[in-house]
């Protein structure tokens, strides 16, 4: 019989249908959760906080594909360098170049993904949509081999306003297409759209996600 986290699995893959690529978020779960995940097929987990995945890492599956989505600072760089496969809030460029030289000493490339602050909440990180053209357009993206910029990530609102959460996924979208075309156009990499949550991942899809942050639909509320 299928244990509740691998039916949550198995329902959302299925509304999915193949149009994004759905990360599990397993903060503050245990390993055995996680294992759960796994074995139902699951490959793509994420974690907020670098202590948290560095633990997780070293007792889980090798081939357990790992994306940090927290905030990340530069001095917890190094200890995820050596296995995380995304780091999705990546918000300066002293942290790309940070990532940068952590990936090279373990002669690997890290996809990354430039945070974008598009909900009404106030927020410590992330550009705003008009600072990440101005970023974008001075970005010298040759002096870091060791780094994939494969696109955006955004959160919405912590609303219930269908509205508003449409509203802005739709300016991620547009952030990203416009980026895409000026400065990204000869990246083959720059394809990602990280947003869309528990709440509001069937929303981000039908406005272009590409990648989707499940946490409570699959393992319950925290």
């Amino acid at each position: 019989m299928m244990s509740t986290i691998a039916q949550n699995i198995a329902a959302i893959t299925k509304q999915i249908d193949g149009k994004a690529t759905l990360v599990a978020v397993s903060k503050t779960k245990p390993n055995a959760a996680i294992q759960e995940a796994y074995e139902a097929g699951q490959r793509a987990f994420g974690e907020n906080y670098v202590q948290e995945l560095v633990d997780k890492q070293a007792s889980l599956p090798s081939d357990i594909e790992w994306h940090l989505i927290g905030h990340l600072q530069t001095n917890k760089v190094k200890y995820i360098a050596p296995f995380v496969s995304w780091i999705h809030a990546v918000d300066s460029e002293k942290l790309l170049a940070e990532i940068n030289k952590h990936a090279a000493k373990h002669n690997r490339t890290i996809n990354c993904l430039l945070q974008v602050h598009i909900a009404i909440e106030e927020s410590k990180f992330g550009f705003s949509p008009e600072e990440i053209k101005t970023f974008c357009a001075a970005l010298d993206i040759e002096k870091y081999p060791n780094v994939a910029v494969c696109g955006l990530m955004g959160m919405a609102s912590f609303t219930d306003d269908e509205q508003v959460v449409r509203k802005e996924f739709q300016l991620l979208k547009q952030t990203f297409d416009e980026l895409k075309q000026k400065h990204f156009a000869n990246q083959h990499n720059f394809t990602q759209i990280s947003m869309g949550m528990s709440s509001d991942w069937a929303i981000a899809i039908e406005e272009g996600s590409t990648i989707v942050r499940v946490g409570s639909a699959i393992f319950g509320s925290r």
